[in-house]
């Protein structure tokens, strides 16, 4: 008897590999635990044993009985369908589950890691720079002394003696420059502060700046430059002009404008009716500049650029107030 109990055994668990919910799987109950079923014959059948053999296979059919019970109970739980779990609840078991919210980087990471993918692919190496910088490397290196004129286009932190949060990035250049002689083509990525905030400004930003300088650079060549920037960032098609300007470190210095990316040169609200929108600043390195790093203008010319990637990005993606890249709503972010 105990031979056929390890039959059934067998049996049962052949059959419950493959049975399905419902109606399959209280018909297996029954065949093994129902009133006719083998388990509730084989006790049955034991009156016939004597009271040690009885003892023996008593101890095998209990052990059984409960173990089937057991694997009845358990795949009838992994066969619920949508209305029969807990509380009444329903659920779909076959629906896929729920995944981890993955995050991304923020907008702003985004377009100066592709900005600077660009000037790389040209051979411009990334240099960084203290974000506090002295008064001289920030103004004075670059042509711009305590009495310039030039200082009020930019409104400072000053946290100290000649201690200022930097206001562009130029500094970095400043600094290269004292320790590397050219040729040389860098690029200068950070932030930047300024005391301003409106729609299209901010107390904190970001830049890129660059400089190259080499015997024999020209302003084709910041042309050629420019050009390639603007139409991998903003598209083949997209148009450009230089216009004249000034900066105290750059001469000639020339703003870069890109045809307006909201009415395709048309005019609207964006430009003004201009048709144009400006990206950057550029320029020639003024030759006073080489003489704080003692480059000898006579053999050595260079051009100079700067961009804030705020800007960039809000024309990039159609956005009309800086603050939104810096107010951390989901809602605004996740579509980056």
């Amino acid at each position: 008897m105990i031979e056929k109990i390890k039959q059934y055994q067998k049996e049962f668990e052949s059959r419950i590999a493959t049975v399905g919910p419902g109606e399959e799987l209280r018909q297996l109950r029954t065949d093994f635990l129902g009133k006719k079923g083998l388990v509730t014959q084989v006790m049955k059948n034991m009156r016939e044993l004597s009271s040690d053999q009885k003892r023996e296979v008593g101890r095998h059919v209990n052990e059984l009985k409960n173990w089937i019970e057991s694997q009845l109970n358990e795949k009838a739980e992994g066969l619920k369908g949508p209305s029969e779990t807990a509380g009444g609840s329903t659920f779909d078991t076959t629906l896929p589950g729920r995944k981890e919210a993955r995050g991304s980087l923020h907008p702003i990471t985004q377009v100066m890691e592709e900005i600077i993918a660009v000037f790389v692919s040209l051979g411009f190496q990334v240099a960084e720079g203290p974000e506090v910088e002295s008064d001289y490397y920030n103004f004075e290196a670059l042509n711009i002394p305590k009495d310039h004129p030039a200082r009020d286009m930019q409104d400072t932190f000053y946290i100290g003696g000649d201690k200022v949060l930097r206001t562009h990035t130029s500094p970095v250049q400043i600094r290269v420059m004292e320790k590397q002689q050219p040729p040389l083509r860098i690029i200068a990525p950070g932030k930047v502060y300024r005391c301003d905030s409106d729609i299209s400004h901010t107390p904190m930003f970001h830049q890129i700046e660059g400089l190259m300088v080499d015997q024999g650079v020209a302003f084709s060549d910041l042309k050629g430059v420019m050009n390639i920037f603007v139409h991998q960032i903003f598209g083949e098609k997209t148009k450009v002009r230089f216009r004249p300007s000034f900066f105290p470190f750059t001469c000639p210095s020339a703003e870069v404008d890109i045809q307006c990316v909201m009415c395709s040169g048309k005019g609207c609200r964006v430009c003004s009716q201009s048709g144009w929108l400006e990206i950057l600043g550029a320029g020639m390195v003024d030759p006073a500049v080489f003489g704080f790093v003692h480059y000898d203008p006579e053999k050595w010319t260079g051009f100079a650029f700067g961009m804030g990637i705020e800007r960039i990005a809000m024309l990039k993606y159609g956005i009309n107030d800086i603050r939104l890249f810096f107010e951390n709503d989901l809602r605004f972010l996740q579509q980056f």
